[in-house]
C-alpha cells in the first residue's frame, strides 16, 4: 500500500526551518546563471548559445555526490538517431535519489546531395556518430530541467530569479500577499 503524504498548512510554508533554508540554497545554485565565458555559438543555428556536454559533466560531479545516465532508448526516426535518458542524482542535502528525463537526436550523415532518408547515401560511420552524439543533447536536455546553471534559460527570453529564497521576508511577504 502507498503512504500518503501529507501537506504542508499555509502557515507551515511561511515558517523557515533549517532544511527549508538548505533546500532553498541549493535552488538558488542551480538556477543562477552559468558563467558567460562557459557559453559557446552554436556553428550552425544563429544566436542560439549553448553550453558544452563537459561544462555540464562538471557541474554535475561538483554539485551532487553521486549521478549517473539510464539509457532508456534508442530508435531511427526519419533520418536522426534519438536517445532518452533518465539522469539519476543523489540530493546533497537529503541523500535522496531524484531524477530528469531528457531526449536528444542527431542526424544521421549521408553523403553530399543525397536525400536525408536515402538510405543508400548513409556514410559508413552515420549511426556510429550520430548515436553518442544524441546521447549527449539527451544528458543536456535532463541536466537543464535541474536548473539554470545548466543552461536551462540560455536561449530563452525570459526567466524567473530565484535568488529571493534565500531572503526570509521577501518570501514571507509574497506569500501573505
Amino acid at each position: 500500500m502507498q503512504q500518503l503524504t501529507k501537506l504542508p498548512t499555509l502557515q507551515e510554508l511561511l515558517i523557515d526551518n533549517e532544511d527549508s533554508l538548505k533546500q532553498n540554497a541549493l535552488t538558488v545554485l542551480l538556477n543562477q546563471d552559468p558563467p558567460a565565458k562557459w557559453l559557446v555559438q552554436h556553428p550552425m543555428i544563429r544566436d542560439y548559445r549553448y553550453i558544452p556536454i563537459e561544462k555540464i559533466e562538471y557541474l554535475l560531479t561538483k554539485i551532487y555526490p553521486r549521478w549517473w545516465v539510464e539509457i532508456r532508448n534508442s530508435q531511427i526516426v526519419a533520418n536522426s538517431v534519438v536517445v532518452t535518458v533518465r539522469l539519476h542524482v543523489i540530493n546533497p542535502l537529503t541523500g535522496a535519489e531524484e531524477w530528469q528525463d531528457g531526449i536528444g537526436a542527431a542526424p544521421v550523415q549521408t553523403d553530399k546531395g543525397a536525400g536525408a532518408t536515402d538510405w543508400n547515401s548513409v556514410k559508413t560511420d552515420g549511426v556510429q556518430k550520430a548515436a553518442p552524439a544524441a546521447e549527449t543533447y539527451a544528458v543536456k536536455d535532463a541536466a537543464e530541467k535541474f536548473g539554470k546553471i545548466f543552461g536551462r534559460d540560455v536561449s530563452r527570453k525570459g526567466s524567473m530569479d530565484y535568488n529571493n529564497l534565500l531572503k526570509e521576508s521577501t518570501l514571507n511577504s509574497e506569500l501573505e500577499k
